[in-house]
């Protein structure tokens, strides 16, 4: 892992430590859960707010304001809110999305969950996510969550990875296995 990287890493750790632990004492956690997913989305969809958090040509102030008034309109929690203009006080709005996924991980472990990054040539109907999900859950051993992606590259199959563990059943990766074989023979 790259030095900045870690560092981003590190600083996101910290503010996800704090936020959980107030939202656990205050019995607020299931708003901080709704407060991440509200700001995953505005992450992905939005290049105006991730030019705001990464650009250096916003001051502390500008930073604050605009980030403050973002997350009245998107209705965030009042410890979110809070945290986020502490962030952009001290110039780390920038560690936004790794302090979504501590959040999300911190979250998930309390109640005993794990995600899945699923991703199939196509979109998974809820019938299959679910018994995806329960055929993870046999496996694991926790409930599990899946996150579903589409890459029409795979042509087919899956790629399924928990925690640090990664299933390839895609056409593609059989197809690159075939390529290697028939290359070491020829």
């Amino acid at each position: 892992m790259s030095e900045p990287a870690s560092i981003s890493t590190g600083i996101a750790a910290r503010y996800a430590t704090a936020v959980f632990g107030l939202a656990k004492e205050t019995k607020a956690i299931k708003a901080i859960e709704a407060d991440i997913e509200a700001l995953d989305a505005v992450l992905g969809d939005s290049a105006d707010f991730r030019a705001l958090i990464h650009s250096p040509v916003y001051s502390r102030s500008e930073q604050a304001a605009a980030i403050g008034s973002i997350a009245q309109k998107m209705g965030l929690s009042e410890t979110m809110t809070n945290t986020l203009g502490l962030m952009a006080s001290k110039r780390r709005l920038f560690v936004l999305p790794q302090l979504v996924k501590a959040l999300r991980d911190a979250i998930a472990e309390d109640k005993g969950e794990v995600t899945a990054e699923v991703v199939s040539a196509k979109a998974l109907t809820k019938a299959q996510s679910d018994k995806l999900a329960k055929s993870l859950k046999a496996s694991v051993g926790k409930t599990v969550k899946i996150k579903a992606t589409v890459d029409e590259s795979l042509i087919g199959g899956l790629v399924v990875k928990v925690g640090s563990k990664m299933i390839d059943t895609s056409i593609r990766s059989r197809l690159n296995s075939l390529q290697n074989a028939m290359k070491e023979v020829g």
